[in-house]
C-alpha cells in the first residue's frame, strides 16, 4: 500500500528538528555553565583584589608607626670613656702626653688598613704630644686576623710590635703562618721563639681581652677610636683627628 504523499520527508524533518532542539539546548546549557563558571571565577578574583587592596591599605596606615629611627649603636661620641691600655703596644708621646690616640683595629680589614697613612699624618702633625696606642679587634667575618694579631703580640714579646704591625698591614693579602714567620725572619726575631709565642695560650689571652673591652665599649666594627675618651668611628680623613685632638689639647 502506497504511503501518504510526502509522509516519510515529514518524519525525517521533524527528527531532525528534534535532535538540532536537543544539540541546541544542550550548547545553550553548557555556555550557562561555563559562562556561570565564568563569572563565578571572576568573582573571586574581584574578592581576591578587593582583599589585597584592604592589606595595602592597613599596610599603608601601619607605615608611620612602623618607620621608627633605628637607635645609633656603638659608643656615644659625646661622652669621654675609660679605655685601659695597660701592657698595650703604644707610640710617639708617653703617659705625659697631651692626647692619648686609642684606636681598636683588625689586621684582615681593609678600612684599618687605609686609615694607617692618617695616623701617620698625626705622628708627623704631632710628635709626642700624641701617643697612639694599639688595641686588638679581630672581627668575627674575618677568618685570618686571630693569627695575624697573635702574630703581632709574639712579636711585641720581642719588642718588634710595629715593625710587624707594618709588615702584616703592607701584606694585607697573605695572612698565613708561614709569611708571619718569614717576616719574624726579616725582623731578625727568634724565629723559633716567635713561633712559641704565635700559638700560645698567654697572647691569645691578651688579644681576647682587647676584644672583651671592645664589647664593654660598644665598639663593633674597626676601625674605632678614642681620642682622651671620645669615640671617633671609621677611616676618618686627617682633618676629623686634627679637629678632636686640637679640641682635647686645649681642653686639657
Amino acid at each position: 500500500m502506497p504511503g501518504k504523499p510526502g509522509g516519510s520527508d515529514e518524519m525525517q524533518n521533524g527528527s531532525a528538528t528534534i535532535v538540532a532542539a536537543i544539540i541546541l539546548g544542550l550548547s545553550i546549557l553548557g555556555s550557562a555553565y561555563f559562562l556561570g563558571g565564568a563569572v563565578d571565577r571572576a568573582s573571586d578574583r574581584v574578592a581576591d583584589l578587593g582583599t589585597s587592596l584592604s592589606k595595602l591599605q592597613l599596610a599603608g596606615a601601619a607605615a608611620p608607626s612602623a618607620a621608627k629611627p633605628t637607635p645609633k649603636r656603638g659608643p656615644d661620641p659625646a661622652k669621654a670613656y675609660e679605655i685601659n691600655v695597660a701592657g698595650s703596644p703604644a707610640k710617639g708621646g708617653g703617659e705625659e702626653a697631651e692626647v692619648t690616640l686609642v684606636e681598636f683595629s683588625d689586621f684582615q680589614c681593609p678600612f684599618c688598613n687605609r686609615v694607617n697613612g692618617t695616623l701617620k699624618q698625626v705622628e708627623q702633625e704631632y710628635g709626642d704630644r700624641v701617643r697612639i696606642v694599639f688595641k686588638h679587634l679581630p672581627l668575627r667575618m674575618h677568618a685570618q686576623a686571630p693569627l695575624a694579631h697573635a702574630a703581632s703580640e709574639a712579636a711585641k714579646n720581642q719588642g718588634k710590635f710595629w715593625e710587624m704591625h707594618d709588615l702584616i698591614f703592607a701584606n694585607q693579602r697573605q695572612l698565613t703562618e708561614e709569611k708571619f714567620i718569614e717576616h719574624a725572619g726579616t725582623l731578625e726575631l727568634d724565629v723559633e721563639q716567635f713561633k712559641t709565642d704565635m700559638n700560645s695560650a698567654a697572647v691569645k689571652k691578651r688579644v681576647d681581652a682587647d676584644t672583651a673591652e671592645a664589647a664593654r665599649l660598644g665598639v663593633t666594627g674597626t676601625p674605632g677610636f678614642f681620642v682622651n675618651g671620645r669615640f671617633l668611628s671609621g677611616a676618618r680623613p686627617f682633618g676629623d683627628f686634627k679637629r678632636l685632638i686640637d679640641e682635647q689639647a686645649k681642653a686639657g
